[in-house]
């Protein structure tokens, strides 16, 4: 056995790592195309044609990670159905490869594709993406990196105090520009507003904050007028549980940051009484997205029990390439309507999995006892 699964690994394994080979050349092209017109730009004098490659090179590991399902179960198709074609798995099986080992097999092979997947998205993929942005921000001549209109809003709670946090842009060296924290008493009434020009989050959640005004609203007794006094600083820090992960959460896409950093967040936002249901769907999806890669492989080895030994076998490799394909865009759907029904996150995220493994299974099942 140990012959035969070296014999499937090595051919499935090559022929994925052909796939991925050809599918990042094509993005990579497609993505310094689209950076070609950035070069030399006015308003971008240090961004040439090697700070083109360098940004290009830095977004391969978030291809990469969104490629590696459909690679590998265009791979293993391809295989399947070759060996089926040249009676090579017919010899197999005659040699003891019967279906429930080929199955676990398979099986064991994509769980390597899961862990490797999980890597890619988890450290390499969220790296990458930081860097490629700093390199975007000081290249092209951009001081900040600005979110939406109104920028990026947090909530904390502290005590009976609450605080409703604003940043309205991120700079090139991490910092964070016009930082604004609104703070409200345990009525809910705004008791203080504090404005810096930027702020700096420590592994400990500690916001260094600098040129500083704070507005303290202080009411009076009934019939005298509120007093707000304003107090200058050139610095202060304010102690929070709002990491910096937790921000980059905020401003950057969910898809793009780590499992770690969705969880910390989510727990968070259920923390302070947010509506959590569109960071849990994602932080679920991050969770199952990597399994994908079974699913693939199981969608893959009914391919080996097919008989088209006088046709080709690219329609069959075609046809299991929109089988993937509509998997993806299964699950991408079951993510919009889980928000929009506000569907258990975790239903949300592993029904398309577990729908494409129940199919795949008995069309497995079919094709080996019944014919």
């Amino acid at each position: 056995m140990k012959t035969l699964r070296r014999l499937i690994y090595a051919e499935v394994l090559k022929s994925v790592g052909f796939v991925v080979l050809g599918f990042l050349c094509l993005f990579f092209f497609f993505d310094l195309v689209d950076e070609l017109q950035s070069i030399g730009r006015p308003g971008s004098p240090g961004y040439g044609t090697p700070q083109a490659l360098l940004y290009v090179t830095l977004l391969i590991p978030g291809h990469l990670y969104e490629l590696l399902p459909i690679a590998v179960l265009i791979g293993t198709i391809f295989v399947m159905a070759r060996l089926a074609q040249s009676s090579e798995y017919t010899i197999l099986r005659t040699s003891g490869l019967g279906p429930w080992r080929a199955l676990r097999a398979l099986l064991v092979l994509g769980l390597g594709f899961v862990i490797l997947t999980f890597a890619v998205g988890d450290y390499v993929s969220p790296v990458a993406d930081r860097f490629a942005q700093l390199v975007e921000t000081r290249f092209k001549g951009w001081s900040d990196a600005v979110v939406g209109n109104t920028g990026a809003w947090l909530k904390e709670r502290q005590g009976n105090k609450s605080y409703a946090v604003n940043v309205a842009s991120v700079g090139r060296d991490g910092s964070l520009t016009n930082p604004r924290i609104y703070e409200f008493d345990e009525r809910g009434f705004l008791s203080s507003l504090t404005t810096a020009r930027s702020a700096r989050i420590d592994k400990h959640g500690v916001w260094s904050l600098t040129e500083v005004e704070r507005q303290e609203y202080q009411a009076q007794p009934a019939g005298d007028k509120a007093r707000i006094e304003t107090v200058h600083m050139p610095s202060t820090q304010w102690p929070s549980s709002l990491t910096s992960e937790m921000v980059s959460v905020a401003l950057l896409k969910p898809d793009r940051m780590s499992t770690a950093a969705l969880f910390d967040y989510v727990r968070h936002l259920d923390a302070n009484g947010q509506t959590a249901q569109r960071y849990e769907i994602e932080l679920w999806r991050k969770v199952f997205y990597p399994l994908s890669c079974l699913v693939m492989v199981v969608l893959a080895l009914p391919f080996a029990y097919l008989h088209f030994r006088q046709s080709g076998i690219t329609t069959y490799v075609f046809g299991g390439v929109m089988i993937g394909i509509s998997f993806f865009l299964l699950n991408n759907v079951f993510g919009y309507i889980g928000n929009l029904g506000n569907w258990p996150p975790i239903l949300t995220s592993a029904a398309p999995g577990l729908i494409y493994s129940v199919l795949s299974l008995a069309a497995f099942g079919w094709l080996v006892l019944r014919r």
